[in-house]
């Protein structure tokens, strides 16, 4: 099934996103600097990453436990 159509793995694959977007900004951060058309939403993806930092890792959190064991 398409990660588009399970609500589950949609999820992963957003937490997922906003996590690997934030750590590129973090460690090259001129890949991420046009704020425009794709690089534009992966600059959106790595701000929300930056900003609601604990948030997204409890999020992570819950969504690695209900991965691993449901």
């Amino acid at each position: 099934m398409s990660a588009l159509f399970n609500f589950s793995a949609f999820t992963v694959v957003i937490l997922l996103t906003i996590c690997t977007c934030a750590y590129v900004k973090g460690k090259a951060p001129s890949l991420l600097n046009d704020r425009t058309g794709f690089k534009g939403l992966l600059w959106k993806f790595a701000r929300v990453g930056e900003r609601l930092s604990p948030w997204v890792s409890i999020a992570c959190l819950f969504m690695a436990v209900s991965v691993v064991f449901f």
